[in-house]
């Protein structure tokens, strides 16, 4: 079993490396990110919105070497996407918080980005996006260590609410009833390492799985949430999902879970520079299945939207 952290902690000691008392998960955002040195640091922010008329993903990020800082909108009804990228070198322009909730900028050729704990506001080509967003529940804070010196803390907040408006040529979405989810994440990284997420929100039960990227070192990113009450899931689970036809099915399943995630949209993102490359897959789709309480309840995850991707780096 992975161990429950309850109070205040900084990911590293001062030397740089991992904090032993920093490894294991939370309800809430305990870990203070004070990251050391230069060159396989990767901090990110990143939001994902869903709402019955859009989809939206706001990212800002810092990879030492360079930002890479975007924003992406669906519209569901006519499948129509609009998307704006800006890799600013030394990553300048982008401020990134060393805690959860913290403020972070983005001001980087055309594209402004501003967000905190209740607000997610982007700026670019086209694009305008005002949203706030309410207070949840409890979260999931995990340190995933591969080693003293390679480790990643995420913090995964799903099911918060979210109201505003996206303005896409001109033209404004009043955003009435949508569900977001952050993704805090700060460590130093491997060279190139795979990773499967998926999240999904409705009014009661959130869910947070990952895979991959978490094996062999003692710790997950699974849970549970129900009314705002956080039920870590500490197996590894099984992804099966087909490479070659991203569209169909993606299952998920273990001891305590059995879900599917059934897509409506994929999102390709590829980049190959050779030395750093990037391939990711988002589908976005309609959840379907159930997991287990702490105590062994069956809850029903039919009707939970959201995402299950799969992520493949060389950086």
């Amino acid at each position: 079993m992975e161990r429950e952290i309850t109070e205040p902690v900084d990911l590293c000691l001062p030397n740089g490396r991992l904090h032993p008392d920093a490894v294991g998960w939370s309800r809430t955002p305990l870990h203070r990110a004070n990251l050391r040195g230069w060159g396989r640091a990767k901090r990110w922010e990143y939001w994902g919105v869903v709402t019955p008329r859009l989809c939206l993903g706001v990212v800002a990020s810092s990879l030492d070497y360079a930002g890479v800082c975007s924003v992406w909108v669906l519209d569901r009804e006519t499948g129509r996407t609009w998307s704006h990228e800006e890799v600013p070198p030394l990553a300048r322009g982008v401020s990134l918080p060393d805690r959860v909730g913290g403020h972070a900028l983005v001001e980087a050729g055309r594209l402004r980005i501003e967000l905190d704990g209740s607000a997610v506001r982007a700026s670019a080509p086209q694009i305008e996006v005002d949203l706030t967003v309410g207070a949840g529940g409890e979260c999931l804070g995990v340190v995933a260590p591969w080693s003293s010196r390679r480790f990643q803390y995420t913090v995964k907040d799903v099911a918060r609410p979210a109201t505003g408006r996206v303005t896409l040529d001109g033209t404004a979405y009043d955003v009435a009833e949508g569900w977001a989810v952050l993704d805090h994440g700060r460590g130093k990284w491997p060279y190139s390492i795979t990773w499967n997420w998926a999240a999904g929100s409705s009014e009661r039960v959130g869910v947070t799985l990952g895979g991959k990227w978490t094996d062999g070192t003692g710790s997950t990113e699974n849970a549970l949430f129900v009314d705002g009450r956080a039920h870590k899931i500490s197996e590894d689970l099984v992804w099966e999902y087909d490479r070659a036809d991203w569209r169909r099915p993606w299952r998920i399943h273990g001891p305590r879970l059995d879900a599917t995630v059934t897509p409506f949209h994929e999102r390709a993102d590829r980049t190959n520079l050779g030395i750093v490359a990037n391939e990711t897959h988002q589908c976005f789709g309609h959840w379907s299945g159930w997991a287990a309480t702490d105590d062994g309840e069956r809850v029903s995850l039919d009707g939970l939207v959201g995402w299950a991707e799969e992520a493949r780096n060389r950086w």
